[in-house]
């Protein structure tokens, strides 16, 4: 069987505006069982998930401000995937792309400093980067200070702690973030809001950027020929 990926759009909604200001891109593989999240991301063909993003972003078009997609640190430094998230970038302008860095780490390694002269480029062309998962694994405040300042904006999911949104420390945790998203200028999005509930306390934190399954769900965003059944979950 032929190993198929698509990418699932994912809302990001401003509760202020009661908008949705931008989607994520998610991507998926057709198994058997349906979609379904690869089991590495890194083992992806880059060639692959190149052609892939530059298809699905000529599709999307310019529906809304902001764009996000997840790049590893083994893809941003590959040229050819550099490429395709330029040209994705040309494709979608005026919606700005967003480079999502994930903690995700490849084979090889590498310091952060060395990511910055990539990220640059991107922000040269029109893109904004976003840093992935912070405060949990190897996000921490310490080890990704040297990224902060080329930051747009940062992401904190909820789904990534075993305790919920009521948890005093987690909720701390949130405030210490936002509190640096606040010095350093960025949108704050808050991840994985499941419930009511999650909305009630991300209120109360006054935390206006969110995602999660409240909001919507991720939905396949099908390219041009593709065949009715892969639509099936």
């Amino acid at each position: 069987m032929k190993t198929i990926y698509r990418y699932f759009v994912q809302p990001q909604v401003d509760v202020r505006t009661h908008s949705i200001f931008g989607y994520e891109l998610l991507i998926k593989q057709l198994t058997p069982e349906g979609w379904r999240l690869p089991e590495s991301f890194i083992d992806i063909d880059l060639n692959v998930n190149a052609k892939l993003l530059v298809a699905t972003t000529k599709i999307l078009g310019k529906k809304v401000p902001y764009c996000s997609v997840n790049v590893s640190r083994e893809q941003l430094m590959d040229t050819q995937m550099a490429k395709a998230i330029i040209k994705s970038q040309v494709q979608l302008y005026p919606t700005k792309l967003v480079v999502e860095l994930t903690e995700e780490r490849g084979p090889h390694k590498y310091c952060d400093a060395a990511f910055v002269p990539y990220l640059r480029k991107f922000m040269e062309h029109g893109m904004q980067i976003s840093l992935d998962d912070v405060g949990t694994g190897d996000n921490s405040f310490e080890s990704i200070r040297s990224l902060l300042p080329l930051a747009s904006e940062l992401k904190f999911a909820l789904q990534n702690f075993r305790s919920n949104i009521e948890d005093p420390k987690l909720r701390e945790k949130l405030r210490v973030w936002k509190g640096i998203s606040t010095e350093y200028g960025q949108r704050l999005i808050l991840e994985g809001i499941e419930n009511r509930e999650d909305e009630k306390i991300s209120d109360k934190l006054d935390i206006d950027f969110r995602q999660g399954y409240y909001y919507g769900k991720p939905e396949l965003l099908p390219l041009i020929g593709d065949d009715n059944n892969m639509t099936l979950d």
